[in-house]
């Protein structure tokens, strides 16, 4: 099985079900892949990286997802944390802010072209 990583984008401020629905499936394949013997790695950007300050309360509905696949989540795309305004719950919830994509004007973002370039499938929810 090749390297699989999952991009979950979605915004939970302003998707609504489908937004849910998106970050409930993207984190339900990592825990598949995961569990089938795969590498996966799970990456939060664009507004999606507003979801760790959520999930990983012990309250959420998908708290007890995120607590199955925490070991293969990367982290958040540091440019996209700043953008949507989720720097500072990011490091409050202990996610590692990824900028291997020097982006100019940016604080740099999660690299595409990296993982593409190791073979890795790229999902995006």
């Amino acid at each position: 099985m090749n390297k699989v990583a999952i991009i979950i984008l979605s915004d939970p401020t302003n998707g609504g079900e489908e937004a849910f629905g998106r970050a409930f499936n993207g984190l339900s394949a990592a825990w598949d892949i995961k569990q089938s013997g795969g590498e996966v790695t799970v990456i939060f950007q664009g507004a999606g990286v507003r979801w760790p300050s959520l999930i990983t309360k012990a309250d959420h509905p998908l708290n007890g997802l995120y607590g199955l696949v925490k070991g293969s989540i990367e982290g958040v795309s540091c440019g996209c944390a700043d953008a949507f305004g989720a720097a500072e719950g990011a490091a409050a919830c202990g996610m590692k802010v990824i900028k291997d994509n020097p982006v100019p004007g940016t604080t740099g973002l999660a690299s595409f072209a990296k993982l593409l370039k190791f073979g890795t499938t790229v999902l995006t929810f």
